[in-house]
């Protein structure tokens, strides 16, 4: 991965200079018009929040069940990197939303979810941080409750009523659509997958100089 790691940085660098221009060409949306092109950042921030955040619980169930610490490191930095794309989403929506709806904030049902996965996360990190011995079971308890509510913050369209398109919208995307739709989805998750690669080779490098401290002491 580290000889892949910057070729790959620079396709994504490439992906996300080029997106733009796709979104641009992309057509209108015959209610929304210009507005509606938040939707190319909008929705794939939350696929690449929901991917770290499937990283942070695995890596968590593994580290509480199988006694790794590599696994809680890497739980760690998908943690941060899930906090990062979640707020990203969290801004954007209210930015459409305003447009679209007329409030900035409906609370409805999966706003309201998405915002208490976000929170999860955020008491993850600051468990992790301040929460002092045994901290980081409870974090990792923490990122599996998150992780569980996920698959509730998507379907919560279908299940309640809300102001927020129903998870058929992207299936049924019109001509002209899906090709920028899912090019912004790989940049995203690939931005992704870099971030939480670097972020953990930092947590493993830590990791390792605070072994070497403990054989000086």
């Amino acid at each position: 991965m580290r000889r892949a790691f910057v070729p790959l940085l620079a396709i994504a660098t490439a992906m996300f200079v080029y997106a733009p221009i796709l979104i641009a060409n992309a057509p209108y949306e015959s209610t929304m018009g210009l507005v509606q092109k938040i939707f190319y950042f909008h929705v794939p921030s939350w696929f690449a929040m929901f991917t770290a955040v499937f990283v942070c619980g695995v890596e968590s169930a593994i580290f509480l069940f199988r006694k790794k610490p590599s696994a809680d490191r890497i739980a760690a930095a998908a943690g941060e990197v899930a906090v990062l794309f979640g707020l990203m989403g969290l801004v954007t929506g209210p930015l459409w939303g305003r447009k679209s709806w007329g409030v900035w904030w409906p609370w409805d049902a999966r706003v309201t979810i998405a915002l208490l996965v976000e929170l999860t996360f955020v008491g993850y990190l600051l468990v992790r941080k301040f929460g002092g011995p045994g901290a980081d079971k409870l974090a990792a308890a923490m990122a599996i409750f998150g992780m569980f509510n996920v698959p509730f913050l998507y379907v919560s369209v279908d299940i309640w009523r809300t102001i927020h398109p129903k998870t058929t919208v992207v299936p049924t995307l019109p001509g002209g659509m899906p090709g920028p739709f899912w090019f912004s989805v790989a940049a995203f998750l690939l931005l992704c997958g870099l971030l939480m690669t670097a972020r953990a080779h930092l947590e493993h490098q830590r990791a390792a100089l605070d072994a070497l401290y403990l054989e000086e002491e």
